[in-house]
């Protein structure tokens, strides 16, 4: 047997190898095959292996298993396979401890967690998932990060510098699998014999004999080469052809066979390990091809190039050295550059760069601004055109320039008066040389103003609003504003009625949803200490309302288009709503008469409607207008979209009904995060108006079984409230307010009073609005007013008569207005009382009737309706009006007269009288169809 491939001690080789050369000197068939079976024994059975192998093996395996499962994305086997790992290195806990934590083990913690991150954030992904690897993703991530904990030190080291990380488990792999026995210079030998075995050629046999006795007789395993080895299991295999009889045929074939698959599963085994040992050498052999290259590009040779087809267009040079840089040359040189911008294998960033060292060339020969400003232009597009994608949004290094450019092209149009630009310029009418006539360049600034205020939305849109970088992107809007006001006095000057109305709505986009806190803090006569100059110049410079006026007002009388009419309408509606002023929004949106064709809008405009709409209810909860806060939330409310009708998210459970492509077009129209109103807010105005109106309206219809619901919604959370089988303290805002309508139901103001306001529900509600306590104050009266209501409606049939004055005391209301409250009810013949002034109390008629006797009415109507009901199933089965007689005047019962049936298939009476359905005119009969 080969010494190279040996993998036992010294002693089991020098065994292995004298029972090769014992083997052919055999003459008996039992003692051959014994030979034979203790030598596959030896190599099969007798390895011995460290504590430290079998575990490292261990773990090595697991990690083999759980890396096949991530190239897959099998998550539920990673979890599976991660456990197991966890349980392994828990066993070898002793070993890791003398040893050390094996770098492989933290180099797979350290991947699979970005593995599992990189899913994570892979929100398309995450969805084509099925339910087992998506519920194990999240337990994975949440176990691997915090198993990662106890080893930060070393994923962070491993980090800083993966490859020598991975440099060093390799050769320790390495010098793992080379040693066979415990000796390490066995291991280094072999290694160098496998390198030789691969480098020699194979040479002829009767050399090789020669070799083999003299590694026979040397017995330094250190000196024999591999070749030797090899040779020596053939020349073994010779020797018993030579000694072995013709009736050990069988016997001989079969020695050959095992020989022979040993050889095969050792060489296998011999690549690995020299596999392994070759490894560290990749770095070093990188490192000189690379000096290589630097040398070769030094040199001026050969370049090298990216693998794919090559579309890539040579870039263009600037200019020849010694030509004349003018006018017309840089002109054509930027129609080259442009001509590859589309293609496809156009690098995108270096046509910006070229751009941008053309207009420096421009500038360092003074070829005047008309060459510039057409340069500034074609930058800015290709700007714009850096991301092919219309759902991508741009980087922040780009958004930069661009925002820079914009700038500086505003900077060059107010400096230079004899600038002229238009979409309706041709280019062979541009005049861009210095002469005395005014510059002609042709381009629409307002189009690339336009443009970046939609690439602002769209940064603003796709960053993580909980995030430090959604505040530093937001501050970028200042930038914007004033680019735009900046446009905004140009094009009063030089702009068409058309461009100005554009740019007017793009000002006011900016401008309606935001509060302006220090025209309030005027108004409400309060002075504003401002620390630096630019605070005192905002102080003092034109409310939001003034600004919203003026440019609201130009688009009413000039625009011709009804979109941007129909937004400067909602977006003042909005600005009004929000600053309290009830009245204005009101008159605004009834006089618009925008509710009658909102629907034929486009989508944008549909949520910017109900975002107006929304603000107008709110706006009329803070002014105590409940039923118009309920009315204007109703729509919004009611059906349980006000997510995805403010356009403030998508709703997870219609995912199914709409595809890919619609949920891009959907996610597109979603509003910034800082232009959201609140959900919470909004569903607790709408609930306790509802709640302001329902309550006195169900104590006053108790037993009317025809009563309707004003707010499906608000007795939806009462059923809810209802169902609970433990009532605790409430704790969201439903509950809250579901507790205090049935402390209203009882006429308690007071526990009402305590659920609707208190400090849980100030933080949640009450504190976003600017007026707090004025807000607080109203909802207390309302609450006294309407549970008064309440009280009287549910209590009535009590009293014979009750004081005011107890009534005032109750309630704590003023004597004026509990006088008003019930004037209201008795003249809405609401409640059947009559008012005592000398006495100043409310005397009863006792009309109402009693509980008894209400329910004995409901009993008799329906009642009524089952007979009614009996008769026409007994009619429809019989025909005719079978037993069923009319009373004549004489209070004597007559029968009906004869029936025919008509041809519609109903049954009509010859001589008038009763008809199927009730009582008709004879000109007004017609068939009944059968129900």
């Amino acid at each position: 047997m080969s010494r190279f491939f040996a993998t036992g001690s010294d002693s089991e080789s020098e065994e292995s190898s004298s029972a090769d050369e014992i083997t052919p000197k055999a003459t008996g068939t039992p003692f051959k095959q014994a030979l034979l079976l203790s030598d596959d024994e030896e190599d099969t059975k007798r390895v011995v292996r460290s504590a430290k192998d079998k575990r490292f093996e261990e773990l090595t395996n697991i990690i083999k298993t759980i890396r096949n499962a991530m190239k897959i994305r099998d998550m539920a086997k990673c979890l599976e396979e991660f456990e197991q790992l966890c349980r392994a290195f828990l066993k070898s806990k002793n070993i890791v401890d003398k040893e050390g934590i094996p770098p492989f083990y933290i180099r797979l913690l350290a991947d699979l967690e970005d593995y599992l991150n990189q899913l994570w954030e892979d929100k398309e992904g995450k969805k084509k998932m099925n339910k087992n690897n998506a519920k194990a993703l999240s337990t994975l991530r949440q176990k691997i990060r915090k198993y990662n904990r106890d080893y930060e030190n070393e994923i962070a080291s491993y980090k800083e510098n993966p490859q020598e990380s991975a440099d060093e488990e390799e050769e320790r792999e390495a010098g793992d699998s080379g040693s066979s026995s415990d000796s390490d210079d066995e291991g280094k030998d072999e290694g160098l014999s496998a390198k030789s075995f691969l480098k020699k050629k194979p040479e002829p046999s009767s050399e090789a004999s020669k070799f083999l006795k003299s590694a026979k007789g040397s017995g330094d395993e250190s000196s024999t080469s591999d070749e030797d080895e090899d040779v020596e299991d053939w020349s073994s295999d010779t020797v018993d052809s030579s000694s072995e009889s013709s009736d050990d045929g069988e016997e001989k074939s079969t020695s050959l066979a095992v020989v022979f698959l040993k050889k095969t599963q050792e060489a296998e085994k011999a690549d690995k390990k020299l596999g392994k040992k070759r490894k560290p050498k990749k770095k070093e052999r990188l490192e000189e091809e690379m000096e290589e290259e630097a040398g070769e590009e030094a040199e001026g040779g050969w370049e090298k190039v990216k693998g794919g087809a090559p579309l890539v267009k040579e870039k263009p040079k600037m200019f020849a050295k010694g030509t004349e840089i003018n006018v017309p040359v840089v002109v054509k040189k930027l129609n080259e550059i442009l001509q590859a911008r589309g293609k496809k294998g156009t690098d995108r960033a270096a046509q910006i760069e070229l751009l941008h060292a053309l207009a420096a060339i421009s500038n360092e020969n003074n070829l005047g601004q008309g060459v510039l400003v057409k340069i500034k232009f074609n930058i800015i597009a290709s700007l714009y055109d850096y991301n092919p994608n219309l759902a991508a949004f741009m980087k922040p290094d780009m958004w930069k320039k661009c925002l820079d450019c914009i700038e500086e092209l505003q900077t060059i149009l107010f400096e230079h008066n004899n600038i002229f630009i238009g979409e309706n310029i041709a280019e062979d009418s541009e005049s861009l040389a210095n002469t005395d006539q005014p510059f002609r360049v042709r381009g629409c600034i307002l189009t690339l103003v336009e443009r970046m205020d939609e690439e602002f939305t769209k940064i603003m849109q796709n960053t993580d609003p909980h995030s430090q970088e959604y505040v530093d992107n937001l501050k970028d809007e200042g930038r914007v504003c004033a680019i735009i006001d900046r446009l905004l006095n140009y094009l009063e000057n030089k702009g068409s009625t058309e461009e100005i109305c554009r740019i007017y709505l793009r000002r006011i986009m900016h401008t309606y949803y935001k509060f302006d806190y220090k025209a309030h803090r005027r108004s409400l006569g309060l002075q504003v200490e401002s620390k630096s100059e630019h605070d005192q110049e905002e102080s003092e410079g034109e409310d939001s309302a003034v600004i919203m006026d003026r440019l609201c007002k130009f688009i009413y009388a000039k625009d011709r288009t009804d979109r941007i009419r129909t937004c400067a309408i909602l977006c003042h509606i909005y600005h009004h709503a929000l600053h309290s002023r009830w009245y204005q929004a009101r008159d605004l949106m009834l006089m618009s008469h925008l509710q009658d064709n909102i629907q034929h809008a486009d989508p944008p405009v549909q949520i910017l409607y109900n975002r107006t709409m929304v603000q107008l209810g709110i706006c009329a909860f803070r002014q105590g207008m409940i039923k118009d806060a309920h009315n204007a939330l109703l729509d919004i409310q009611s059906s349980g979209r006000a997510k995805e009708l403010l356009g403030q998210g998508l709703l997870m459970r219609n995912m199914q009904e709409r595809n890919a492509e619609q949920e891009k077009i959907e996610k597109r129209r979603q509003v910034p995060f800082h232009m959201h109103i609140n959900l919470e807010l909004l569903e607790c105005v709408y609930l306790v108006s509802a709640m302001l109106l329902e309550i006195p309206y169900m104590a006053a219809h108790e037993f009317d079984a025809r009563r309707r619901m004003i707010s499906k919604q608000f007795h939806h959370q009462l059923r809810v409230g209802e169902r609970q089988p433990l009532l605790g303290p409430p704790e969201s805002m439903r509950e809250h307010v579901v507790a205090a309508s049935k402390a209203m139901k009882m006429g308690d103001w007071r526990t009402c009073h305590s659920f609707i306001i208190n400090e849980k529900m100030n933080m949640k509600v009450w504190d976003l609005f600017p007026e707090t306590q004025r807000v607080q104050e109203m909802l207390v009266r309302k609450i006294q007013e309407e549970s008064l209501r309440t009280y009287l409606f549910t209590y009535s049939s009590v009293y014979d008569s009750i004081s005011m004055e107890t009534l005032s005391e109750m309630f704590q209301l003023e004597i004026p207005t509990v006088h008003s409250i019930i004037s209201k009810m008795i003249i809405n013949e609401e409640l059947m009382a009559s008012l005592d002034q000398p006495t100043q109390t409310v005397v009863m008629h006792r009309t109402e009737p009693t509980s008894l006797q209400n329910m004995a009415l409901q009993l008799a109507e329906k009642l009524g309706s089952l007979v009614e009901n009996n008769e026409r199933v007994f009619d429809l089965k019989q025909g005719v009006y079978g037993g069923y007689f009319n009373r004549d005047q004489k209070g004597g019962y007559q029968q009906k007269q004869s029936y025919q049936r008509d041809q519609k298939s109903g049954y009509q009476q010859n001589k008038g009288g009763y008809q199927r359905g009730g009582y008709r005119n004879q000109n007004q009969r017609r068939a009944a169809h059968p129900v």
